[in-house]
This record gives structure tokens, sequence and C-alpha cells, in this order.
């Protein structure tokens, strides 16, 4: 049996696999603003003060962890019988800890909870996520330092992003110096929680890490360069980097004595949610499309070598099997199409009514830019007169339209998340990419990537194997384009690339 963790920003999840069986043999779940309400967030997140600014408290996802482990047990989970524990941290978000850190780890205390003994080795109470677009000067001073964007962008796989963590922790060392000179580590979501599983302050892994804006492509390593660049003494503050399936030990005892894990199961290293999703679709080898329709909307795709976006809005990662991945983030996804869906008061059922039936050449599609966006770089758009079908159309002709620097059109798109479960959503996709569009058997691909991830750290199973057994395509799922809807949206795809193009001269 081997678990598979998953901290993305909405929830708290966990997945058990069977290997040799290929089965499912738990799950279950913590839903930040549902379960733990008293941290008062809105889909698991809170605004900051200032303009851009959004944050989520480590010490949520942390009392999120011993919620969920509880429900594990209560449900009925053998974890005695655990070999393995990896996980997937959703990516970007930084976590700043003092030197207190690596002592508390190594003398957990199983009759009290984490948060209480982990809250005084914090530096920075909330932790800045994906979301977070108020970093626009510290990405210019990054760049500028590094010898532009162009140069950035061959050495760490992007640009300098607002999001990514490079910038967010150049802005803490400015508006925070003491708290800054007071943080001994700065750690991922990801290598926060694979170190709290190992008991022992951790390395952060390829995948993740190269989504820092801070790792060298070519040699694998920290860019010395970048981080002087980014902070002061941050070479002396990150730990090292290492390959995602790097075992870092056994599980530590808090969690043998509390939760009656199996002493001699094993810490693998944790990447992020991107990466863990590439391996939980089966795509981790190069030749596969995969779009995540979750919070964010995501596309991504293993790659040899490092192919890099001329825009600056795609960016290349880590794939935790080997080499690389290609991906690009619209920050506008499935929070975008809730709320048109809830400002119009329909069912779900009326939702795929809607979204199933298809265009016509007259029509508008909707810039889908209900807040601020990332890809391409854009302020938030009037949506007067959007409707499911227009929201959709724009959602997805954007994404086509940004992903063309991949070279590589799909015959057929994996698609996970929640909107795979639509029919409608699926068929927009299938119409759109003119390719046939299957889902998995599970919505957690980021949890069963993590799942087998730690199942292949072990040497007991091949990633074939793995494949085989857990990456089928659900049964009934298969989508193929309509040519007639195919034909509509070429002439919608110039319709929308006007109003883009007027959309962002504007901004």
């Amino acid at each position: 049996m081997f678990l598979g963790l998953d901290c993305s920003t909405q929830s708290f999840s966990a997945l058990i696999i069977d290997a040799r069986k290929g089965t499912i043999a738990h799950e279950a779940s913590v839903s930040f603003e549902n379960d733990l309400p008293h941290y008062q967030t809105s889909s698991g997140f809170v605004h900051g003060d200032q303009p851009g600014e959004v944050f989520s408290d480590p010490l949520m996802w942390v009392e999120a962890l011993d919620l969920l482990l509880s429900r594990l047990v209560e449900n009925g989970a053998d974890l005695a019988s655990i070999t393995a524990v990896a996980g997937s941290g959703q990516q970007h978000a930084t976590v700043y800890l003092n030197e207190k850190f690596a002592t508390t780890l190594a003398h957990l205390d199983s009759t009290n909870c984490l948060k209480d003994q982990l809250a005084p080795c914090l530096t920075r109470p909330l932790s800045p996520i994906w979301m977070d677009s108020s970093t626009g000067d510290e990405c210019e001073e990054i760049a500028t330092a590094i010898g532009g964007n162009d140069e950035l962008c061959r050495r760490t796989g992007s640009i300098a992003i607002k999001r990514f963590s490079g910038a967010q922790i150049r802005r803490f060392s400015k508006i925070a110096p003491d708290a800054w000179q007071n943080t001994a580590t700065v750690h991922l979501n990801s290598s926060f929680f694979a170190s709290i599983l190992a008991g022992n302050s951790v390395s952060i892994d390829h995948g993740d890490g190269a989504g820092m804006n801070l790792l060298n492509l070519s040699s694998g390593d920290w860019d010395a360069d970048v981080l002087q660049a980014t902070a002061p003494h941050l070479a002396d503050k990150l730990p090292p980097v290492a390959p995602s399936s790097t075992i870092v030990g056994n599980i530590a005892p808090y969690f043998v004595e509390k939760y009656q894990f199996n002493p001699e199961a094993k810490a693998v290293l944790w990447s992020g949610d991107n990466p863990c999703s590439l391996v939980g679709m089966g795509a981790a080898s190069p030749g596969k499309m995969v779009i995540s329709l979750g919070t964010s909307y995501t596309l991504f795709a293993a790659m040899d070598q490092p192919l890099t976006d001329p825009q600056g809005f795609g960016h290349v990662f880590g794939n935790p099997c080997g080499k690389f991945m290609s991906l690009i983030c619209f920050q506008n996804g499935t929070l975008a199409y809730q709320k048109v869906k809830e400002a119009q008061s329909l069912s779900w059922q009326d939702f795929d009514v809607q979204a199933l039936t298809p265009p016509t050449a007259g029509d508008t599609p909707t810039l889908p830019f209900l807040e601020p966006e990332i890809t391409p770089l854009a302020t938030a758009s009037s949506q007067e007169n959007t409707s499911i079908r227009s929201l959709l159309d724009g959602q997805f002709l954007s994404m086509r339209q940004h992903s063309d620097w991949m070279g590589t059109p799909a015959d057929t798109i994996y698609v996970t998340g929640g909107g795979s479960q639509s029919k409608g959503i699926c068929q927009t996709i299938a119409n759109v990419f003119n390719a046939s569009v299957q889902g998995l058997e599970t919505n957690s691909s980021a949890g069963l990537g993590a799942a087998m991830r730690a199942a292949h750290a072990t040497g007991e199973f091949t990633l074939e194997s793995l494949e085989t057994n857990f990456c089928q395509p659900t049964a009934g799922s298969r989508v193929t384009p309509d040519p007639e809807a195919v034909t509509t949206y070429q002439s919608l795809a110039t319709t929308f690339q006007s109003l883009l193009n007027q959309h962002l001269s504007t901004n």
C-alpha cells in the first residue's frame, strides 16, 4: 500500500493505492473552507491588505493534515500497511521558518497537535500562494539584475513571474527585513510537508523547485546569480535540491505513535501538484497532453528538451520521473464558471445543457477574465453579457492560442479535475482543439501521482506497470470533435483574438 497526499488550494486530500492489485483502497479529504471555518478563508485563501496579495495560513494546512489522517483511520484505513508516503503541494507557495524548525521536527510530541508545535517556527504567519500578484516591482528588479527576462527564462525556464517563489521571497525580504533575517529556511509547501512527514528538514525536489524561478535547468541546481539577484543570503536559506524520487528516511515517530504507521514506512520527497498530476495522468513520458480543470486551468506535457515560450507565459518545470515538462497556467479556471453559474442560479444540469449547445459563427466569445489573468497578463474584463457558452468558448480559445508554442498538436487530450465531469466542458475542449478528449477514473490526479511516485521510488514497481494499473481512460469518457463546431471555432478564434487585442491595448 502506498499513500499519496495532496495539499491543494482548497483542500487537503489523501489517496491510498494497492499497487499490486491496481486499486484505490481509501480516499479522504478536508475542505479548508468548510472543515476549518475558523481560518475564515474563501476557497482556501484570504486576500491581503495590499493590491494583489493572496495568502493561506500554513498552520491551516498543518491542522488539516492531522484531521485528514484522523479521518483515514476513522474510515478504516490500516496505515500500518503503508510502505511509503509521497505528496503533492500547491506550487509556488512558500513557508518561512526560523532555526527552531529542524529541532522541533526531530522532537514532535504525538500527544500534542502539529499546529501548536510548529507555530513557534514560523517567521511569516501567512504564506503567499500561486494567486498572489503583488510582486511586479520585484519581478522587474530580478530580471534587470540577471540581464533581462530572456536570460532568466533561458536559465530557469520562465521569465520573472509575479506568483512564482523567487519574486515572493524578494518582496518579503524587502518589506520585512527583520523577519527575513530571522528566517533560517525557506520551504515550498511541498518540501515543508515532506519535512514534517520525515521529521527532518529535507530537500526541495526538482519538479517543484523548477517552479521557483531560481533553479538552473541545465545544471539541475540553484542558480547562484539568480539567488543573489533575488534576496540577501538566500543561498544559505534554501534547502538543497534533489531528484523527486529521493527517499529521505522513515516516517517520523509522531505519525507512528499517533496514527499507527509502520515505523519502516518510507518518506519520499514531495513534488508540486502539476508535476504530480503529470504522473497521475499517465503522461510522464512525451506524447500526451493533459488539461487539469482545477481552481486554475493548467495545460502540460512531458518533453525531452526544455523548450520555452517566446511570449513568456508558458513554463518549463522538472518532470518528477526525469527530464522536463511544459506547463501553462490560466488563473481564471473553475472559480470563473462557478461564479457565472451561481450568478445565473443554474443547476449543474442546466450548466451542462448550455455547455453542450454548440456555438454559432455569429457568437461573441467572452474574455474570460473575471479576475486579473496571468496568461496573458490582463486586467479583469467586463462580464455584462457573459453566458456559460461564451465563457467556456473564451477560456478554451485562449488556452489553444497560448499553447501553440509547444508545436505539437495533440490527437488526444486527457482531462482531470472537477470540470472533467462535465460533458459540456469536455465537448468544448474537443471542438476547440480538434482532438479527442478522455477522462481518467480518478479526479485526484495529483494525489494519485504522489502515490504512484511513492511506489516507484521504492523500486518495487515500474512506471509502466503503475500507469497500466491506474491511468486507463474512464470507460465511455471519450469525446470526439464535432466537425461543424470545429469550423465554427476557427471563425470564433479570429473574433476572440480581436477582442483580446483590444482589451490588452487598454491594460
